[in-house]
This record gives structure tokens, C-alpha cells and sequence, in this order.
């Protein structure tokens, strides 16, 4: 079924975004450090909430976490906080 969100899709969605937060990590525009630190702060708190309901086995918070976290390093990219090109990783 496609309507069902397995571990191994949350996974995948994880690791694709845990990637997109160390490049976001180490691409930060020297003018928007202040603006970086909080997305990146956000970020890291909505991957490791993926991970606690990861390990409870439910993968629909799990994967919404994972979409919430993925949105803000988006939005970073998109105001030009993080220097970013990799369109595969980021909405740019």
C-alpha cells in the first residue's frame, strides 16, 4: 500500500535529511549566523523527536518529524541563510 509509512521509508527520509543538515551545517552565509543557529537548532530538535518516536515504532510522527526538519533547512536555503546548490537536497 502506498498510503502506509513504513520504517524503511522513514529511514530513507531521515538519512537524506541528516545529509542536507551537515551540508546546511557547514555552507552558513558568515551574515546570517544568528539566523543559521536558530534554523539549525530547530532542525536538530525535530531529527532527534524523529529518532524517540522512531524507537517507539511510530513512524508517522517519526516521518513528520523528519518533514518539519527537512521544511526549516528548505527555508534556509530558500532566504539565502545557507549556501546550498544541490538541488536533489534542497529547494533551490
Amino acid at each position: 500500500m502506498k498510503n502506509i509509512i513504513t520504517k524503511e521509508k522513514v529511514e530513507k527520509y531521515l538519512a537524506i535529511s541528516s545529509k542536507a543538515f551537515e551540508i546546511a551545517k557547514s555552507s552558513i552565509v558568515k551574515s546570517k549566523k544568528k539566523e543559521a543557529k536558530e534554523i539549525l537548532i530547530i532542525v536538530k530538535c525535530y531529527l532527534n523527536d524523529s529518532m524517540f518516536f522512531m524507537n517507539k515504532k511510530d513512524y508517522v510522527n517519526a516521518f513528520a518529524c523528519i518533514n518539519y526538519s527537512h521544511g526549516w533547512l528548505d527555508c534556509g536555503a530558500r532566504l539565502k541563510i545557507f549556501y546550498v546548490k544541490d538541488n536533489r537536497l534542497f529547494s533551490v
